[in-house]
Order: structure tokens, then C-alpha cells, then sequence
């Protein structure tokens, strides 16, 4: 769905935005056409990717785990170089995401389609305002303020210049650094975060919770360094693992650890076990749920005639009615498939199989308790405590006729 009815009115365009969001790629796209990639600009550029893509999220927007001064220093200066707004301004709308999920307070709202969630939000002035979210805790933060305040010169020089600036002071390869560490590593980094609002809302399964579009895939998950798993990300946002599974790719899950494990991360919070496991029972439950009413049923005991032993000897003269624990099935049907041969079924009309269904003479399957019950057409009256007793037992508005009953009618 790449676009939607839901989209507001638009203002005008974030001039600044889609100067960064256009020529950047191009000139990546320049780098790989005309400026040849050498092996350290190569490394380089795919270290300062994974480098900037440790950003904001889970520590500041989430609040998710305590990082030490050290680490805060790294991921400020890391989310810098990524060039999509300061943490203050970033945090601030991605709570407002999760509180406001698929509604207008959403600023990329799913609902308006995948182009609106992946960059149109961030290109288009309209008259929407984020919902309201409590980031006194943002206000407070000296380094994030810090931040925020410089941060039209961080981005410049975190962004495009130092990787620039290392290729080409280092080996020489001021067009590598500029092309690939520059403009093509930004370029990735900029629309693997994008997926997160976008594919990770369209694409996978919701094992948590399904009323909201957030979505669980391991595809995602590659396309933005472990944050693919979203269905759970939305379900449990202050977790720091955004798998839950200890074989789901989450490298930002594993640098967490490996903080907490060196000392510069402590509190990393996870939700209990038991809660996350009881979200993926309630979805199993309520998937094997659609699949129960996709299936035939028997008729309900309540829909069933009462019948007297008598009729059912009577009527099992003109076909062949089989009595098992109270229940009367019309087996006439079923003949030339028993698998016992018709003489067996044939030869058993009119009595009480019971015993032999149950493992007298045979012990049945799950399959054929299955079977058996779609043919009822009828309950003993007074279950097998009224074999062999006059009608007269019966009282007369009891005393019903089996009728041909179509099984789940």
C-alpha cells in the first residue's frame, strides 16, 4: 500500500529535509558509478554504519536501561552522525508513535500508507501535531539539551564531514569517503530506520497482540539491525530486547548486553517471561479459535430428539442406528468406508456398541470419535439406564421420531 485516502492536506515541503533526503542518495549513487571503493574505505563505511545506527532509541525514547556517561557520550555522537534530528526532537515524536499508534497523534501513522510512514512525514508540512508525550525526563538531560542545541553543527560534522575526513586523511580517498562513509552509509542508515515505521507495520506476523499494525519478521529485522521484531516492541517497549527469543537476530540487544556485562549499562529492563509468554498463548488461542469456526460441528446435544428405546429398535430395523454412550448415530452412510467391513456395522444396529467402540473390540481414534459424532441423530431417553424399558417410560412428548439431521445444521 504505498499510498492512502488518509493523507492530510499538505502544506508545503521541509525544504532541509529533502535536501538531505535527495542529494544524499544521489550522490552515493555517484560514488557507485564513478568513484571506485577501495577496501579500508569499504570497512570504514560499514563500521560508521553499525556506529550510527546505535542512536536513540531504546535508551532515550524508552528509557529501557541506564547507561553511564561514557556510553551516553558514544550513542549521542552516534545518532548524530545518522542526520535525523536531535534525540530531543526524535524521542519526543517516537513516544508520541507508541501512545498514539494508527491514530492521528501518530506522526507516521500507518494508516496513510507506506510512502506516508516511510518519509512522506518527514517531507510534507501539514496542520497534524504529534499527540502529547511526557519527556520531562528529556527535558532534565543536560546532554541530551546539549545535543539539541548543537545539533545543526553535529550533524554536519558527525554526519558528512569526520567520515569524510578519515578516508581521506588516513589513505588518500577523499571521493570514497564522501560517496560510500558519507553519502551511501547515510543513505542506508537513514531508510533502515525508515523500515521501522514503515515495513515493520505492513510486513510479518503480530504473535503478541493484533490490534494495532506492528508486525514481527526476521526480514525487517535484517533491514534494521534487529528492531524487525515490532509486534513485541509495541507490546513491551520498555524491554530492551526487541527479541524476545534467544535465536532472533537483535545485535542491538547483544550491545546492550556486552554494555552491561563491561559495566557501562546497568537496570537493563526486561518484561516478565510469564507475561510475554501469556500475549503469545492468548494469539495461538485466538488463531485455533478462527480455525474451530471454520470447522463442522455436531449438532448440539439441545437440537437432538429424545428418543425412547423402543423407537431406536424400531427404527434401526429400516437402517442402521448405532448407540454409543447415550448418543444414536445413523451409520447407514457409512457402510462400504468402515474400515471393520459393512457386516460389522451392519450387525450392530439397534444395540449398545459402547463397550466395543471404546475398546472392547477395538479402541478407536480421535479420528473416528470425530466421525462418529457428526452422524448423531438422536439421544436415549434416560441414557443406558433405560435399555430394555417399556415406551410407556417415556412420557408422550418425549416420544420423537429420529429425524434425518444434517451434521452442524
Amino acid at each position: 500500500m504505498l499510498g492512502s485516502k488518509n493523507w492530510p492536506p499538505i502544506r508545503g515541503v521541509h525544504r532541509f529535509s529533502a535536501f538531505v533526503l535527495i542529494i544524499t542518495p544521489i550522490i552515493a549513487v555517484y560514488g557507485l558509478l564513478y568513484v571506485p571503493l577501495r577496501f579500508k574505505s569499504f570497512v570504514w563505511a560499514y563500521s560508521y554504519l553499525i556506529f550510527t545506527t546505535l542512536g536513540y532509541h531504546r535508551l532515550w525514547a524508552h528509557r529501557s536501561y541506564n547507561a553511564s556517561l561514557p556510553l551516553q557520550y558514544v550513542l549521542i555522537i552516534a545518532g548524530s552522525g545518522a542526520v535525523q534530528g536531535s534525540c530531543y526532537w526524535w524521542a519526543r515524536r517516537h513516544r508520541s508513535h507508541h501512545r498514539y499508534t494508527d491514530t492521528d497523534g501518530d506522526p507516521y501513522n500507518s494508516q496513510r500508507g507506506l510512502f506516508w510512514t516511510h518519509i512522506g512525514w518527514m517531507l510534507f508540512k501539514t496542520d497534524l501535531r504529534s499527540g502529547t508525550a511526557d519527556v520531562s525526563d528529556l527535558r532534565k538531560n543536560d546532554l541530551v539539551q546539549w545535543q539539541h542545541s548543537w545539533y545543526l553543527y553535529l550533524q554536519f560534522v558527525v554526519g558528512y564531514a569526520l567520515p569524510t575526513m578519515i578516508p581521506g586523511i588516513c589513505w588518500g580517498d577523499w571521493a570514497g569517503g564522501l560517496c560510500y562513509a558519507g553519502a551511501l552509509r547515510m543513505t542506508l542508515c537513514h531508510h533502515s530506520t525508515f523500515c521501522i515505521n514503515s515495513i515493520a507495520h505492513y510486513l510479518g506476523d503480530a504473535p503478541y497482540d493484533d490490534k494495532h499494525t506492528p508486525r514481527d519478521n526476521f526480514l525487517s529485522a535484517l533491514l534494521t539491525m534487529g528492531e524487525g521484531y515490532h509486534n513485541f516492541h509495541h507490546q513491551f517497549p520498555m524491554d530492551y530486547r526487541n527479541a524476545f527469543r534467544w535465536y532472533q537476530y537483535d545485535p542491538t540487544k547483544w550491545f546492550i548486553a556486552l554494555c552491561g556485562a563491561v559495566g557501562l549499562a546497568s537496570s537493563l529492563r526486561e518484561f516478565p517471561s510469564n507475561e510475554v509468554e501469556k500475549g503469545a498463548l492468548t494469539m495461538k488461542l485466538k488463531e485455533l479459535k478462527g480455525v474451530q469456526d471454520g470447522l463442522q460441528w455436531p449438532v448440539q446435544a439441545d437440537r437432538l430428539p429424545l428418543i425412547s428405546w423402543e423407537s431406536f429398535q424400531e427404527q434401526s430395523k429400516d437402517r442402521v442406528l448405532i448407540l454409543v454412550s447415550g448418543y444414536i448415530h445413523d451409520a447407514s452412510g457409512f457402510l462400504d468406508e468402515h474400515p471393520g467391513g459393512p457386516t460389522l456395522l451392519a450387525t450392530s444396529s439397534g444395540k449398545d456398541n459402547t463397550s466395543a467402540f471404546f475398546g472392547g473390540t477395538y479402541e478407536h481414534s480421535n479420528a473416528a470419535h470425530n466421525l462418529l459424532a457428526m452422524k448423531r441423530v438422536g439421544i436415549l431417553a434416560g441414557g443406558v439406564e433405560c435399555l430394555g424399558k417399556s415406551d410407556h417410560a417415556v412420557p408422550p412428548s418425549q416420544r420423537l421420531y429420529i429425524a434425518q439431521v444434517t451434521p452442524g445444521k
